[in-house]
Formats: structure tokens, C-alpha cells, sequence
């Protein structure tokens, strides 16, 4: 029988799904798990998911880099914000990173706090390298949206549609929410960036007149083909483990 596959829309609604024991993947497009991956296929050594600006500020004494992010906005006296382009630096590589964000470290902590057997985070960037991942998986799959403070969000969806599309012979899908991620994606794939582009966060990204544009960035295809896992408290790269 073949595993099965369910879309959470938002962290919101993770505490009415059954998390424990199956291999949850995040997924904050724009930009955490983006910017995971790239800090990885930069080299960094692992990275430390935390709740909040002051727990992450504390790394700094272990000789951490740290990251933190609200609302978009890098937070002073840090390190790195939430941009991809930050983590392409080569000076971050093997180094350890303190990370916390307006939505995906939440949804990355709450997984493990309800007792998922394996969190690994997903973007388009590592797309091919996580779909490939989970078809050799036995459990059972959540592809949980990180949306923007509990709310559902465009770009999650149709990232969380993407897999689907790409599993769909390798999953049993009894799930409306997944089924709607995948009609979204199916329907805009090829419209994909335009489509993201309405999106609230990238209007929220404009509104900000970022200099960099991250929209762009984060809608690439396999441009950082590594699979960020957690490994007790801190994520790794899938090559510096057995998985």
C-alpha cells in the first residue's frame, strides 16, 4: 500500500492531524526554507531553529551566527535576516547558524513538539532532491505549509501542489487540501512567478523596496539540491548523516 500524503495549509491546523511518527516537511517559500537551503549548499555546518529574537540573540556567546527575522525585516544587532541572498556568503561555510523567522522555525519547532519521526524542509529550490527523498520514506507524509502568521498562504500551497504532482504515483491522496495544492500548482506552473507575484508576501516584500529580489530567487528550480533534516535540535544537511 502506498504511504500517505497530506497538505496543512497552515500551522494553524497542525494540531488536528496525527504528526506523530510521520516525516513532515516544511515549507516557508518565502524565504526560510529557501534560505535553509542555500546556507547548506554554501556549506554552513547546521542550524539552529528558535522560537524567538532573544533566544537566538544568546548563540552569539557560542560562537554562532545568528539570523532573525520579523515581518519580513531583518531585526537588529543580527547576523542575517530571512534572504537567500544573504546565505550564498562563503564566510558563513562551516559555520553554525541560529535561526529564527516569522513563520518557519514556528512551524518547524511545533512539528517536533507534536512528535513528527522526521522534519526536513522543502522549497522549489530543492525540489527534485526532496521528492526523490521521500518515494524511498516508509512513513507516512504531512507537507506542512508554514502560511504567514497562521493564515494560508499562495506560495506554500502551490509548493505543497508541486510535490504532489511529482509523488502522485508513489502516494495515496485522500486529502481535499492536497488536492486543491496540486489542481493550484498544475493550473500555474507555467505562470508560476507572475501568479506568486500577487501574492500578499510579495507585495509585502515590494512594500519594503527590497533590494534583492527574493521572489525570483526563491521560484528557481533545483538551484540548491541538498535536503535540510533535523538531527535532535539542530538541522544538517542530508550528506552529513545517515538517513
Amino acid at each position: 500500500m502506498n504511504k500517505q500524503i497530506e497538505v496543512v495549509l497552515t500551522p494553524a491546523l497542525l494540531p488536528l492531524y496525527q504528526v506523530k511518527g510521520k516525516t513532515v516537511v516544511v515549507i516557508d517559500v518565502l524565504r526560510a526554507t529557501s534560505s535553509m537551503c542555500v546556507a547548506f549548499k554554501t556549506g554552513v555546518n547546521k542550524i539552529l531553529p528558535v522560537s524567538t529574537p532573544e533566544e537566538c540573540s544568546l548563540f552569539k556567546d557560542f560562537d554562532f551566527l545568528c539570523a532573525a527575522e520579523r515581518n519580513a525585516v531583518k531585526l537588529p544587532g543580527f547576523d542575517m535576516g530571512n534572504s537567500p541572498f544573504e546565505f550564498q556568503n562563503p564566510l558563513i561555510k562551516d559555520r553554525n547558524i541560529a535561526f529564527t523567522t516569522t513563520n518557519g522555525t514556528k512551524a518547524i519547532k511545533q512539528s517536533k513538539e507534536l512528535g513528527a519521526d522526521k522534519i526536513v524542509a522543502g522549497s522549489f529550490l530543492n525540489l527534485e532532491v526532496l521528492c526523490n527523498w521521500l518515494m524511498h520514506q516508509p512513513n507516512d507524509i504531512i507537507l506542512l505549509c508554514a502560511g504567514w502568521k497562521d493564515k494560508v498562504n499562495m506560495e506554500d500551497t502551490l509548493f505543497a501542489g508541486a510535490v504532489i504532482a511529482q509523488l502522485k504515483n508513489n502516494v495515496t491522496l485522500h486529502c481535499d487540501s492536497g488536492l486543491m495544492a496540486e489542481q493550484l500548482y498544475k493550473t500555474m506552473q507555467h505562470d508560476l512567478e507572475d501568479y506568486v507575484r500577487k501574492s500578499s508576501h510579495a507585495q509585502r516584500f515590494k512594500a519594503l523596496h527590497a533590494a534583492e529580489d527574493d521572489v525570483h530567487f526563491c521560484l528557481h528550480l533545483n538551484t540548491a539540491p541538498v535536503l535540510p533534516i533535523m538531527q535532535g535540535e539542530y538541522l544538517v544537511s542530508q550528506q552529513t548523516q545517515t538517513v
